[in-house]
Parts: structure tokens; C-alpha cells; sequence
């Protein structure tokens, strides 16, 4: 095994966790650390800043701590976050207000008013950035700023990303990388934010506030003596610009190489290619992201994955959700129940900002259709997760892939039937990687690459790679599972159709 050791830091919405990882690709250590989602008003979605600097300390010194290694063998830090959304600082970096995040949908409005006032309004913003427009994207969320709290940007020095937040507690410094510059909305092409678009939004009196763009594979400062101690890593220790959760996931699951299908079945469920060069179409749907090594990741995202089996654990099995054998009690259900859950069908818009893939609609929202009193609540379980695959389906079908690389990460690839269903769907093999945290993981590698370990983050990311498990498609199953399919997407047209999208 090679000595030298790198951690990731990968702080999602509502929990941060950090891995050590060497440079065979091991992962020697995880810690995890729960957040609060704070939602003051309907479609508001905040963080308490100084709580989520104190989990991404907690998880850092639990991981050195419990992974009983040496923490002089660190070489560097590597940082990876919810991407967009907006953390106020003023000049000695002290958050001003809550950060609002990625999900927060109360810029909606003030979109709404520049689609009225100019018709191409949305598509000016996909031909510029290839994504379409995120509520809680940051220059939206700065306009609302400045509407609604004139006062707060007045203040204002800084206004970051949540990793770039970290980053600037670990080192005192401030940047950004280019998977945030480029979908703030910026420019895919130039790779870099752009003036156009922020002057869109009218925001050219506020540009400045915008940190500057570096690149992922880069080092910027190091631990300053207050961050070393409160981690137990020695001061100096150099720390990586970094990339947002989606670039870093996809470098950590070995999906760097072009041609390469990489679906995140986490909270969001979200399903890309990656490519060597930005990808537009289909126009005016998915998402573009730029990531390290100059690769684009063209993307389809129904906003809510994962969340939906939360969800249904919370409320309709309360007695399950924390139990660790949760996912054996899930299977049970799931094997004692046939294909298309006895006529039951979920549809998994569950967010306060509806879908924007496979069709663009605020409005949508989740739903079970076909619901009679034979569905016991294992019909309920089995129609969610169905529900869920036929989504991933969806997505897919969008991107037009025609390859023969899945890649499948995120929670929901830690079970077996649910990634067998997702195979027979796509009719192609499945292919799960080894390990678990690769947000975490790519965020290592993009530090071990800046420390010249490896020649580039394509390198790394190939070096990492590995297979835990590969799925195979069969055809029976896929035959068993068609007409649940028909029902669901019947059920998605009629509630796309309602809502006019």
C-alpha cells in the first residue's frame, strides 16, 4: 500500500461526511455527520452556517481519529459540496444570513417576471450555461437578494458556494472551481462564469461579490493553525480548490472517460454521459455540468431519488426508519410483492421544486394513482421504488444513450433488487463501483492529483475505479415490469399535462 493518504470532504444538503483514501483506491475510513435543513417559509431551503462548518471539523478529526492512521501521512484535502445556492459573507467572512441552498425555490417568482417581460428568457440562459434554469441557482438567488434584502448585500464581501464556505474556514482563502463558476448559470463553453448572464439577472452591480475561478486539480492555501487544531491535522496542510458533488461523483466512480453513463441514485436521482465536449441537446431540458480535465457531463435530474424511500419510511413505517435492518425489512416487501405492486403507481416528483427532467414543470409534484383498499402498505414500498427505477428510465431515455457503460452510485446502488430493476429496465448491464463515498473520493483525487501523484484527474480517476458488483439484464423480469411501466408513464403524462408543462 502506498503511504501517502488523501481525505475527502463531501458535505451534502442534510449530511457531510469525510473519507481517507490511498492511493491503491482503499477506502480506510468514513464519518458521517447529520445537518439540519432549516425551511422557514414553503419552498425556502437554508443552513445554519456555523453548523455545517462544525460537522465538516466533527466528521475530518473523526475520521483521522478512527482510522487510528498517522496524520502526518496526509498529503492534502480535497473538498466537494451541494453546489450553487448562495452563503453571504461580509469581509471577515461571517455569514450575513442562513445559506440558502440548491433546493430553495424562492427566486421562482422573480423568474416568472423575466419569462413575461422576454419569452426566451429561459433559453438564452441553456444556450449559455446547457442547463436549464435551477431556482436555487446563485445568480437567481442574488437577485432575490437584492430585491428582498437590499440590506444584506449591501454588507456583503462574498458570496460563495458551500464548499468554497469550507474552504475559506480551513484556509482563510477565497475561490471557486469551474463546475460552480460554469452553472451559477456561467458559460460551458468558456468553462468560467459569465458577464452576459449576469447582467441578465442585473446583477453587473454585484459581480464583484463573486469569488475567483480556479481549477478543481489545484491547491489554494492550507489548513490555517485554528483549522489544524480543531481537525488534529498539522497547520499548512495543503487543501484542494475542489468541484461541486456532481463533478467530483462522477471523477470518484471512475465516469470520467467519455462515452461513460453515470446515474447518482442519492437523494436526488440524477443520470449523465459523460462527454469531450459541452452537449446541448435536447435544448431547453437536463443539465450541463464542466468538469476537471476538460469533460462535460450532460445531464437529466428528477430533483427527488433517494428522498422518496426517506419519505416513505418516515410515514408509513415510522417504526422502520432508524432501524439499521430497515433495507432487509424494505426487501421483504419488495419479494413478497409482484411487479407493478397490484395495479399501484407512485410518481417521485417528491420536491418543492418539481422536475426538470424528463420535462421542465415547477408545478409537479409526487403521487400514487390506482390506489384501492387491496394495497397494503408493502404495495406502497414496492410502488415507490418502481416508481423511482421507471424514473431513472426516463431520464435516460432523454440523453439519448445509446452505450454500453451504466455506472450506478449513491445509496440506493447498495441495494441489490433496486439495481437489479434499474438493469432490467435499461436493458444493459449495471455496473456498481467499489466503495461507497465517491463524492468523498473524487474530491481525494482532485487533492492527489494537485499534489502530482497522479499526471492528471483522467489518470486518477481510471486508477480508482473498480467494480463491486456487476448486473446483468434479464429479460423476464423486464417483461414482468412493462406494464407497471405503461401505468406510470400514463400517470406521468396525464399530471404533466395538467400542469401545462
Amino acid at each position: 500500500m502506498n503511504s501517502r493518504l488523501y481525505i475527502g470532504l463531501d458535505a451534502g444538503t442534510s449530511l457531510t461526511k469525510a473519507a481517507i483514501f490511498d492511493l491503491d483506491g482503499r477506502e480506510l475510513a468514513v464519518a458521517e455527520k447529520p445537518t439540519a435543513v432549516q425551511r422557514p417559509r414553503p419552498g425556502w431551503s437554508e443552513i445554519d452556517p456555523g453548523e455545517a462548518w462544525a460537522a465538516a471539523v466533527e466528521v475530518i478529526a473523526g475520521v483521522v481519529r478512527d482510522s487510528g492512521v498517522d496524520p502526518g501521512s496526509i498529503g492534502g484535502i480535497g473538498l466537494s459540496a451541494a453546489m450553487v445556492g448562495a452563503w453571504v459573507l461580509d469581509r471577515h467572512g461571517r455569514p450575513l444570513r442562513p445559506a440558502i441552498t440548491w433546493e430553495d425555490s424562492r427566486a421562482q417568482a422573480l423568474i416568472d417576471e423575466h419569462v413575461a417581460a422576454d419569452s426566451a428568457f429561459l433559453s438564452r440562459i441553456f444556450a449559455s450555461s446547457g442547463s436549464v434554469m435551477q431556482q436555487g441557482c446563485t445568480l437567481p438567488v442574488m437577485a432575490w437578494l437584492a430585491r428582498h434584502e437590499p440590506a444584506v448585500l449591501a454588507r456583503a464581501a462574498h458570496v460563495l458556494s458551500f464548499k468554497d464556505y469550507l474552504r475559506l474556514r480551513m484556509t482563510g482563502r477565497i475561490a471557486t472551481d469551474r463546475s460552480e463558476a460554469a452553472v451559477v448559470p456561467g458559460s460551458a463553453r468558456e468553462r468560467n462564469r459569465s458577464e452576459a448572464m449576469i447582467a441578465l439577472f442585473g446583477l453587473a452591480d454585484h459581480a464583484h461579490l463573486l469569488p475567483p475561478v480556479a481549477d478543481s486539480e489545484t491547491f489554494l492555501g492550507g489548513l490555517t493553525a485554528e483549522a489544524a487544531a480543531l481537525t488534529g491535522l498539522r497547520p499548512g496542510l495543503p487543501v484542494a480548490i475542489g468541484a461541486g458533488d456532481v463533478a467530483a461523483t462522477v471523477i470518484g466512480a471512475g465516469g470520467l472517460a467519455a462515452g461513460t453513463a453515470t446515474a447518482v441514485l442519492g437523494t436526488a436521482c440524477m443520470v449523465g454521459v459523460t462527454h469531450d465536449r459541452p452537449v446541448f441537446e435536447p435544448a431547453d431540458i437536463g443539465l450541463l455540468f464542466t468538469l476537471p480535465g476538460d469533460r462535460w457531463y450532460r445531464a437529466m435530474l428528477n430533483v427527488a431519488g433517494t428522498l422518496n424511500l426517506d419519505w416513505a419510511f418516515a410515514t408509513l413505517a415510522p417504526e422502520l426508519a432508524s432501524r439499521p435492518d430497515r433495507f432487509a425489512a424494505l426487501d421483504r416487501m419488495l419479494e413478497t410483492t409482484p411487479p407493478g405492486a397490484h395495479g399501484l403507481t407512485y410518481l417521485p416528483y417528491l420536491s418543492d421544486s418539481g422536475i426538470i427532467a424528463p420535462r421542465v414543470d415547477p408545478a409537479a409534484r409526487a403521487q400514487f394513482s390506482g390506489l384501492t383498499p387491496r394495497h397494503d402498505r408493502a404495495c406502497l414500498f414496492r410502488a415507490v421504488v418502481e416508481g423511482v427505477a421507471f424514473a431513472m428510465l426516463d431520464l435516460l431515455e432523454a440523453l439519448s444513450f445509446d452505450g454500453e457503460r451504466l455506472v450506478l452510485t449513491g445509496g440506493g446502488a447498495k441495494n441489490p433488487l433496486w439495481a437489479q430493476m434499474i438493469c432490467d429496465l435499461v436493458a444493459r448491464p449495471v455496473e456498481v463501483p467499489r466503495g461507497s463515498q465517491f463524492g468523498a473520493r473524487g474530491a481525494a483525487l482532485l487533492a492527489a492529483t494537485a499534489a502530482g501523484e497522479f499526471t492528471t484527474v483522467h489518470a486518477a480517476s481510471a486508477a480508482f475505479s473498480g467494480l463491486a458488483r456487476r448486473f446483468e439484464p434479464e429479460p423476464a423480469r423486464r417483461a414482468a415490469l412493462m406494464p407497471a411501466l405503461e401505468r406510470y408513464r400514463a400517470a406521468r403524462d396525464r399530471l404533466l399535462r395538467a400542469s401545462g408543462a
